[in-house]
């Protein structure tokens, strides 16, 4: 799967086992930066990844920030992008099953590397359930 990555400052030394997990699992990256712990602004990396997936240039995107909150709030305002802040590998994989989800927000500072690569892994392996989901997600206003 191609998947666009981006971070700012407070995600930098997650970025490196991020990428080095993905690859590992076989996804292409296209990394959208930060490359510096000099202090950034997230919107400046966050959307251009979510437009990637917007454009179909990649399939899903995964944005880490200290926390999560703004990489997910910026990427939410664009239009046909399922943003999600995910807390728990349970979080990660309902809001594929059930949301469709096709960008993966993370708090790099809110957890430790290996449970924010649990929840990558949980959302990277599955898929969405459609059904009764499908007709919810078909509600999310298109702006």
């Amino acid at each position: 799967m191609k998947v666009a990555l981006a971070c700012d400052h407070g995600a930098i030394d997650f970025k490196p086992v991020l990428i080095e997990f993905l690859k590992s699992k076989g996804h292409e990256i296209v990394d959208f930066g930060t490359d510096s712990s000099e202090s950034c602004d997230y919107p400046d990396f966050g959307v251009p990844a979510a437009s990637a997936v917007q454009s179909g240039e990649c399939e899903r995107a995964i944005l880490s920030c200290t926390n999560g909150i703004g990489m997910s709030m910026a990427a939410n305002k664009m239009k046909n992008i399922r943003a999600a802040l995910v807390y728990s590998t349970r979080t990660a994989e309902t809001t594929r099953k059930h949301h469709n989800s096709n960008v993966l927000c993370l708090g790099a500072q809110e957890f430790g590397h290996q449970d924010l690569l649990s929840m990558v892994e949980a959302w990277m392996i599955t898929e969405f359930e459609g059904g009764r989901h499908q007709r919810r997600v078909d509600k999310y206003p298109q702006i």
